[in-house]
């Protein structure tokens, strides 16, 4: 039976769906961090006075500096896991030069534990090792596409940018006149924040209330610290 182009519509099997996925879930998240760490600094420090410059001065700081962190972070992880993909891809690639009967006989061996049956999994072990017996190896073996492997700085520079979007947006409500500045800037949050859970819910494939819930309470958590140490220190005279 054939099955029609419109099949499984919302399951994607292309090359790359998984890692793309990755990135979307990755970016909601860096959105997130940058609207939880950016708002929480804002309301903190105008918990504390009404003037804006010191608020806005603290924003930006926050804003520029989370950037730079999720980046930072974001660039040496990746870059340990794209370090060790190109090197098992080495290691592959020369086991394959040096004993290539033993790695043939490896991959039918991968094939028959998946409950092909020895037979067909010979088959299917030299037919793709005489395509491409490298990327058939990584795939069965180790889960590595080296047409997709991990980019350190397109790591960096996503969640940078996903942060910093996040980030901007607190900015907005706390321009507001002070007596409607801090309820403001926790409405704008918390739909934001809620937008986001969902999201990055839907991109899981999971139910959206119990994650956009998760991230609505952490929200208010960090807004709610932040502001009520601001408002001690600055009716104590500290600040």
């Amino acid at each position: 039976m054939t099955l029609s182009r419109s099949a499984h519509s919302d399951e994607p099997h292309g090359p790359g769906v998984a890692g793309r996925l990755n990135w979307l879930r990755a970016g909601v998240l860096g959105a997130n961090d940058g609207i939880v760490s950016v708002a929480a600094i804002l309301v903190g420090v105008a918990g504390a006075t009404n003037e804006l410059a010191p608020i806005l001065s603290a924003g930006v700081a926050a804003l520029v500096g989370g950037a730079i962190s999720m980046a930072l972070g974001e660039y040496v992880s990746v870059s340990s896991q794209s370090d060790s993909e190109k090197a098992l891809i080495e290691k592959e690639r020369r086991e394959l030069a040096e004993t290539p009967e033993q790695e043939l006989d490896e991959l039918a061996g991968l094939y028959e534990a998946k409950g092909i049956s020895p037979e067909t999994a010979r088959k299917v072990a030299i037919e793709l090792t005489e395509h491409d017996a490298l990327a058939a190896h990584l795939s069965a073996e180790l889960n590595i596409d080296r047409e997709d492997l991990v980019s350190p700085w397109r790591a960096a520079l996503a969640s940078a940018t996903a942060f910093m979007i996040g980030g901007v947006i607190p900015f907005v409500p706390i321009l507001l006149p002070a007596s409607v500045r801090i309820a403001a800037t926790f409405a704008v949050v918390l739909v934001a924040l809620a937008l986001t859970g969902a999201l990055g819910a839907r991109l899981g494939g999971s139910p959206m209330l119990r994650p956009t819930i998760r991230v609505l309470v952490g929200g208010v958590i960090a807004l709610g610290a932040t502001f009520l140490i601001g408002t001690l220190l600055g009716t104590t005279g500290v600040v």
